[in-house]
């Protein structure tokens, strides 16, 4: 069985690895950028959709239990009946979706515009290969220095 010690040493080195640190900074910029998208998809995305379908709203879709009839999904509950919600489940696979395509829209741009970097203009060339011996010469000569054959 190992020692503390042993033990508070491996944990030290494991915790101060850089990997680790990496990670927990990628969970803290992950949480506040989840704020971001939220926002857009519930504030600007979602409203859009509402006004397409007609303001449909599914948080209102659902099934009673207990074989009563309620006209809303907050009425059934404050009554107590135990309920299926199957159209929050389609809302909440709905801004799944939309969160997902706005994250691989910003992940795609952000890819897109770290490789825009310009390729340098490729050199005009400065050789050319001899018809008759075929070694590399100078693109202006008109002979051969190998075979001194004349070159166009």
């Amino acid at each position: 069985m190992a020692t503390p010690r042993k033990f508070i040493d491996e944990f030290k080195d494991f915790i101060t690895k850089g990997n680790v640190m990496d990670m927990a900074v990628g969970v803290i910029i992950g949480g506040a950028f989840q704020g971001i998208i939220s926002s857009l998809v519930d504030d600007i995305i979602m409203p859009c959709i509402s006004a397409l379908t007609g303001g449909i709203d599914f948080t209102n879709w659902f099934v009673s239990l207990d074989g009563n009839k309620y006209a809303t999904l907050a009425a059934a509950q404050e009554a107590g009946a135990a309920t299926l919600n199957y159209g929050t489940f389609i809302t909440v696979v709905i801004n799944f979706l939309l969160m997902a395509l706005v994250i691989f829209c910003l992940v795609k741009g952000l890819e897109k515009a770290k490789y825009a970097v310009r390729k340098p203009a490729e050199a005009a060339p400065n050789e050319k290969e001899c018809p008759y011996c075929k070694t590399m010469i100078n693109i202006g000569a008109t002979r051969c220095p190998h075979c001194t054959s004349e070159v166009k």
